[in-house]
This record gives structure tokens, sequence and C-alpha cells, in this order.
């Protein structure tokens, strides 16, 4: 598999962009080589952001590392990049943890229900958490870093103000978002954010729970028109950028140490991006008369109550696995309150 697919996806996704074929200089040191994957489409802000760091990559490097850039490719979906990282398929990956749920027992803590006010301070979390435990689930690959997009809300076709609105309500989610749906009387309709506008254009679904760039990134704010503004319930999704491990131990040190200083500098960078996107998805909404419902703080606290069986159930299970799964949630919990205060 992987004398197949890497070459397919170097050669074709130089043919596809445009790009000049790699030519070997008489007598020249042929430059570092790599290809980057991701699943996000060109026009999306983060794979814009993957693109501008390779472009930093080559300039810090004054051209000895040369990366091809592929966002959006088809020969590896999202739930296929981290493995075809792992087996050399692709040099790079970035792509979202969650696309392979049971893969990351320990990293999906940070997917739980926990109360993200931002992506910012998603994003500040998942490096921190990551930083601490050096997870083996993460062994076979370099991470470069991570990032995590906004809180996820609820928006609707009708108006959501208290739990018992929810009951028996059809909503699109994926990933621990269905455990939260499920465990707040609605019924989950586990479909990617591709499927979110015909199915509530088709009144297939009542609601989608996402993060409100979705509201104008995916146009989806023509088919809704409430949000229910419940922080204490916000979840995130993780995301990663790594690197096959061979490949990185096989460059030099001073390639290696501008990776890991240009990595650095992006993850604010890709956080700023989820949360300016958020604030577009909002201004976006209301430009079209949709209506933003805060819940009362009592109200807020009857949702989390609604949703603590989820935590619990991810520490048991995670327990039976032998990780370290309450640990993991109020580590995660500490984090959200120390940058949240930033």
């Amino acid at each position: 598999m992987k004398r197949i697919l890497r070459p397919l996806i170097i050669i074709l996704g130089l043919v596809f962009f445009g790009l000049p074929l790699p030519v070997a200089q008489g007598g020249q040191q042929r430059a570092i080589k790599l290809a980057y994957t991701t699943f996000f489409p060109p026009t999306n802000v983060q794979a814009q952001l993957g693109y501008s760091w390779t472009q930093e990559i080559e300039r810090r490097t004054n051209g000895t590392v040369e990366i091809t850039y592929l966002p959006g490719w088809p020969v590896l979906k999202g739930d296929e990049i981290y493995e075809g990282t792992v087996i050399g398929a692709t040099d790079i990956g970035m792509s979202a943890f969650a696309y392979n749920q049971g893969r990351f027992s320990a990293m999906e803590a940070i997917d739980l229900p926990l109360g993200y006010p931002s992506a910012m301070v998603a994003t500040s979390v998942i490096n921190d958490f990551y930083e601490k435990f050096q997870l083996k689930e993460l062994a076979d690959v370099k991470v470069l870093y991570l990032h995590a997009h906004g809180p996820g809300l609820l928006h609707s076709r009708e108006p959501v103000y208290k739990l018992e609105d929810l009951k028996g309500m059809r909503i699109r989610c994926t990933g621990f978002a269905a455990k939260m749906v499920r465990a707040m009387g609605a019924e989950p309709v586990v479909k990617p954010q591709g499927y979110t506008y015909a199915l509530l254009q088709d009144r297939y679904v009542s609601a989608t729970w996402s993060p409100m760039e979705v509201l104008k990134g995916w146009g989806q704010a023509e088919v809704i028109k409430y949000t229910a503004e419940c922080y204490c319930v916000g979840y995130t999704s993780g995301f990663y950028v790594v690197m096959n491990l061979k490949k990185w131990k096989s460059l030099p040190t001073d390639v290696r140490k501008v990776f890991e200083e240009v990595s650095a500098k992006w993850i604010p960078k890709h956080a700023k991006a989820w949360d300016d996107s958020d604030e577009e998805g909002r201004k976006f909404t209301l430009s079209l008369g949709n209506k933003i419902i805060p819940l009362s703080k009592e109200e807020a606290a009857r949702w989390c109550k609604a949703i603590q069986p989820v935590v619990d159930e991810y520490i048991d299970s995670a327990g039976k696995k032998g990780l370290h799964g309450r640990e993991y949630v109020e580590t995660i919990r500490a984090l959200i309150n120390k940058y949240g205060k930033k």
C-alpha cells in the first residue's frame, strides 16, 4: 500500500495542481521533498493556514525543504490521513481525531462537552493536554502541533428555550455529540457537515450541533432560524498535524528545529482563524434575521447536568482500557478554567 499510494499522491498531486515535477540537477544535492495531505478543501481557512505553514518552512530552510501541498485530496480521505502518514503514503497529514473513533481513546477526552468558550481556549487546552501526557497512541508519528474549533452550539429550525424543547427532536451531530444529544432526550442523526444543509432543508432533521462557523462557512444560517447559546455544554473537535516518524528522524537537526519553531507559531494562528470564523458565522446568521437565544443560568445548569452521564461513561470506559480517564477530564477542566480566565 505504501509503495502504491505515496507515488500516486505526489505525482497526481503535482499534475492536478499544475506544479513542476521534481528534476534532479547535475551534481547538486536534491532538496528534501515532502508531501502534505489534508481533507480541508483549498478554500477553507484551515487549509490555507496549512499552505502558509509549508511556505514558511520552505522560506526558513532556504529551499532545502520542498513541500507538495494537497488539500481536499481524494486519495486519502479524512479518516485515512493518520494511517496514511504512519505508513508513509503522505509525509505530513492534517485531519480530525474524531474521524477515527476508537483509535485515539485518550485524545477523545478533548471532544467531550466540557464547556469550551472559544477556539483559542480549546487549542491551548489540546496542546497542553498532549504535552502533559505524551500519549502512546500518538507515538507512531511526530506530532507537529494540534488545534481545535470553537464551542459546538445548537442551531435549529424552531426555537429552543429549555431542555424539554429538545425531546424527540432529530439533531444532526457527530462523535461524542451524538451521545450528548441522546442524553438530552433528542434523537441523534450522525452525519458529516457536508450533509447538514440538505438534511435541514428537507426537514429530515430539526437542528444541528456545530460551531458558529458553519452558519456562514457551510451556509447553514439559510436553513435554520435559531441558535441556543449554552456554552457550558460546548464541545470541540481536536485536529492534528503529524509527520511520518521515519521521515522526521531522517531530517537534519537544524531542519527539525525550523519545523518545531514554525509549528509553535502556527498554533495560535489556527485558533484565531477558528474564532474569526465563528464571529463571521454569528454576524451572518444575525444579518439574515435569525435569533440567538442565550439560555438562563438555571437552564444552562440543567443542560450541563443532563450531559454529565456522557462524561462519566467516558471515564469508566477509559478506565477499563487502562487509561486515566478521570485525570484526563480533570486536567482538561482545569486547563479550560486557566485559559478561560485569560
